[in-house]
């Protein structure tokens, strides 16, 4: 099977590639940084992963879709501090800028988010 847009491994990695926002491409359009799947020995498909900057974007996407798609800004304090704690677990501060992107999807201050983070940190130790 030459296409690999039609390989049964493309489509049973479909779900992961959406979720993670990862692209298939044909192995012969594979870039050094692409992963290569193979299938029974031969190259089935690549992987083109997103860039960083983009994988925020999409993390603060899935709060909004887990918060019943409510506007971040208009979560009130409790479930905000909640949508940082789930950033922080998923890497979302090892982003250059993490921080002040996350204020602004709350509408709230740097500050702010840095005391939620501390609030966390002193929950885990106490």
């Amino acid at each position: 099977m030459s296409n690999a847009m039609e390989h049964p491994l493309t489509a049973a990695i479909k779900p992961l590639l959406d979720a993670v926002g990862a692209t298939a491409v044909e192995p012969a359009e594979a870039r050094p940084d692409d992963v290569l799947l193979e299938w029974d020995g031969e190259a089935a498909v690549a992987v083109r992963l997103p860039h960083l900057s983009s994988a925020l974007d999409r993390l603060l996407a899935e709060m909004v879709r887990q918060f019943d798609g409510r506007p971040l800004t208009e979560l009130d304090r409790a479930e905000k501090q909640h949508v940082v704690a789930l950033l922080e677990e998923r890497g979302a501060f090892t982003v250059r800028h993490g921080v002040e992107t996350v204020a602004s999807a709350l509408g709230v201050s740097r500050f702010t988010v840095y005391n939620y983070l501390n609030r966390q940190e002193g929950s885990r130790k106490g």
